[in-house]
């Protein structure tokens, strides 16, 4: 991936062109007074699409799951 600095002064004339760079796995880093303001990259997209109720079933929450824990667990007493 590779990555520019620009100043943000240049946004405006500039700012289709570091989009299609993002959109193509780059990098622009924006700065303001020599100083980094903001950084431009792709979004990420999902590897694959998630299936809702796919592990059901597969795990279980005992009962006493949000009861308050002993104080031996805060103390660190076994």
């Amino acid at each position: 991936m590779s990555s520019q600095t620009v100043k943000l002064e240049e946004a405006q004339h500039h700012f289709a062109d570091w989009l299609a760079i993002a959109a193509n796995g780059g990098e622009i880093i924006i700065t303001q007074n020599g100083k980094p303001l903001a950084r431009l990259v792709p979004v990420a997209q999902p590897k694959k699409q998630r299936i809702a109720g796919l592990n059901r079933g597969s795990i279980w929450t005992s009962e006493d799951f949000d009861d308050p824990l002993p104080d031996e667990f805060w103390e660190g007493q076994q």
